[in-house]
């Protein structure tokens, strides 16, 4: 069964959302963008969450100290890197913590997955590119023998969630326009996607 992550909480109502859908994971993005939040923002809120759920923080080339410092305080659990980052700069930060991470990678050509075949990170995010842009990737592109565990985003939504976890059997679905209703996190969209996947 895949798990589920909604990524791009900014509100205590997201957060009881999340709670009450039982997700495995939640996004809180500290890169810029609409769903932007601040380290204390992120504070209030993992309070608020059940601590079976796991944070994970989206950095685009973060300076390395401030992620550090949020998973001291542990305010995230999980590392999502979405920019630049190069395995120098995962081996630095695996060096300075046992978190696991993911990098996130865009998916435009067949042969994408052999650049990632040594990775330091522990899980892959295949995306169509920038995240939470809804925007749905050619699945046709992905390698079927991926061997490290991935997260598949990109535009997924209530309609294609059951046919993505069939095609590719993804370790987890990964979703953020895709539960939101004039741009905020839906908590019926919420609920409907998770019964979706936890079938």
């Amino acid at each position: 069964m895949a798990k589920i992550k909604i990524c791009g909480l900014s509100r205590v109502c997201d957060i009881d959302f999340a709670n009450e859908a039982k997700l495995d994971y939640v996004g809180f993005v500290f890169a810029n963008s609409r769903r932007k939040i601040t380290k204390e923002q992120a504070y209030i809120l993992k309070k608020k969450l059940n601590s079976d759920i796991k944070t994970v923080g989206v950095f685009v080339n973060e300076d390395i100290n401030f992620i550090l410092e949020l998973l001291n305080e542990n305010i995230i659990d999980i590392i999502q890197l979405h920019g630049h980052e190069d395995e120098k700069y995962m081996l630095e930060l695996k060096r300075k913590t046992d978190n696991p991470i993911i990098k996130a990678i865009t998916v435009d050509k067949k042969d994408f997955i052999s650049n990632f075949s040594n990775t330091f990170a522990n899980y892959l995010l295949l995306d169509s590119g920038a995240g939470g842009t809804g925007v749905k990737f050619d699945w046709n592109l992905l390698d079927k023998e991926i061997k490290k565990p991935f997260f598949l985003a990109g535009g997924i939504n209530a309609e294609n969630v059951e046919q993505a976890i069939k095609l590719i059997n993804p370790f987890a679905i990964d979703i953020s326009s895709g539960v939101e209703t004039n741009g905020y996190k839906d908590r019926y969209k919420i609920l409907d996607i998770v019964r979706r996947v936890k079938v």
